[in-house]
């Protein structure tokens, strides 16, 4: 059982939102699935109560669903048992309002229970704890941040099918150029970006700056660090579904695919860590760029273990066309400092605020899966004092990327390495490890499944 993320929101909570809140009566229920899919039920007030006081009972079957919502009976966790109710029930801290959905409209996260009241081993988000768990137990607290890319586009497919850059409101034509860190490129979008911000206040999410990426519609806002991994995480889910929602609002859709755009830039996601001690001090805080050895080892066993974790951090087919040279998307296990051609860079900053920036998941991946396989690896490093290895100066790009750590370079041998990985299954869970292979197998069978049009093109007539 996670001692972490098994605090269920207390009743009072609840009382104390209606209270100010009395016009709410359209209040969503979000579970979110292996995939990091929002997923649930909408409930009235008088429901939420309920929630709060009991849980709600739910197929525990929606621990196993794939990236398109299919049950996946191969897991043998549907039908052999009878597809029984486990109990949702409420997150702290989750129960707010949503602007975009109208006058009298909420949310609240839940966690997945046993009706025995033990934390599921397959909800993300105990798997997440467990890991947290680790660190408490040496009386270390991980202090975290996320930081998301992601493209707007135009929800209407082209002729061909493909899609197209988002376009302004006051444009016929969607940007061409880059344009890195353009403002301009904010101000074309001005009404969703203020939206946004809006809606994130009224959450509470901790959002800070927002720029222009290394496309036309790419953006990247930051969320700031907090000594909660746990609650980090959470904000992640809540700015995803935010996001999303608040582009719909506009005309818009927002996607987090990792490769959206063959011949652009793909979307990462970057997960900043530091670890405080039990009396609040930064342990990675030194006068040195390259931190202390406790920093040192934490890299040494993100390095160790990026591999093996790789069917997390890259969970889809679309997740392997991010990965190429000169790309700002890291293709080999390196590190240095102030280098964005590496996967583990370290920032330049004051000492107190030395961490690492872990550089290898993409936007696709699932947030909580995503942090608990970078804190597993760091907390495994510092545990076994992992050497990193010297840093790398210049390009990282020009890296000899042969060896033993070089991670999986297709879906198929990222989930067989998972499946195998001893040190996935010592902090992720056996279960969850065999689970989530299964699922992911499944999911590769019915993409590969499909003949895409490209075959027609390349083979139809010249095999």
């Amino acid at each position: 059982m996670s001692k972490s993320s098994g605090v269920i929101a207390d009743r009072s909570e609840a009382e104390a939102f209606f209270k100010a809140n009395p016009d709410v009566d359209a209040i969503e229920m979000i579970y979110t699935d292996m995939g990091g899919v929002p997923r649930g039920k909408r409930l009235r007030q008088h429901e939420v109560m309920a929630v709060y006081d009991s849980g709600r009972m739910f197929p525990g079957s929606i621990t196993v669903v794939d990236i398109t919502g299919q049950d996946t009976v191969e897991t043998g966790l549907v039908w052999e048992d009878g597809d029984a109710d486990r109990s949702m029930k409420p997150i702290p801290g989750t129960l707010v309002r949503t602007p975009w959905g109208g006058d009298g409209a909420a949310q609240f996260l839940v966690d997945f229970y046993e009706l025995d009241g033990t934390p599921h081993d397959l909800d993300p988000r105990h798997v997440l704890g467990r890991v947290i768990d680790r660190f408490t137990a040496d009386a270390l607290t991980p202090v975290l941040a996320v930081e998301l890319e992601f493209y707007l586009v135009d929800p209407r497919r082209a002729r061909d099918g493909g899609i197209r850059p988002a376009r302004p409101g006051y444009s016929r034509s969607a940007p061409r150029n880059v344009e890195v860190y353009g403002l301009r490129e904010l101000e074309d979008f001005r009404p969703f970006f203020d939206a946004l911000y809006t809606a994130t206040d009224v959450q509470g999410l901790p959002l800070e700056s927002a720029i222009s990426e290394f496309a036309p519609g790419q953006f990247e806002l930051t969320l700031r660090h907090k000594p909660d991994a746990l609650r980090a995480a959470d904000d992640a889910i809540m700015y995803k579904r935010l996001v999303k929602a608040i582009a719909q609002q506009h005309g818009l859709e927002a996607t987090f695919m990792a490769k959206p755009f063959a011949d652009q830039a793909g979307s990462g996601m970057h997960i900043h860590v530091s670890v405080n001690d039990a009396g609040g001090t930064n342990i990675f805080a030194s006068e040195d760029p390259e931190g202390t050895d406790a920093l040192r080892h934490a890299i040494g066993g993100m390095i160790g273990s990026v591999g093996d974790a790789f069917a997390i951090f890259a969970p889809h087919a679309n997740s392997y066309r991010r990965f190429k040279a000169n790309s700002y998307a890291p293709v080999a296990p390196t590190w240095g400092v102030n280098n964005r051609t590496v996967s583990f860079r370290i920032p330049a900053g004051p000492p107190p605020s030395r961490h690492v920036e872990h550089r290898a998941c993409g936007a696709d991946a699932n947030p909580y899966l995503a942090v608990a396989a970078v804190l597993a690896g760091m907390h495994h490093g510092m545990t076994t004092r992992t050497d990193p290895g010297a840093a790398v100066v210049g390009n990282g790009y020009d890296r000899d990327n042969s060896g033993d750590d070089k991670p999986p370079s297709n879906w198929f041998a990222a989930v067989d390495r998972f499946h195998d990985s001893a040190l996935m299954r010592d902090y992720l869970g056996d279960r969850f490890v065999d689970m989530f292979s299964i699922v992911k197998r499944v999911e590769q069978d019915n993409y590969f499944s499909v003949v895409p049009a490209l075959d027609y093109d390349w083979y139809l007539r010249n095999a």
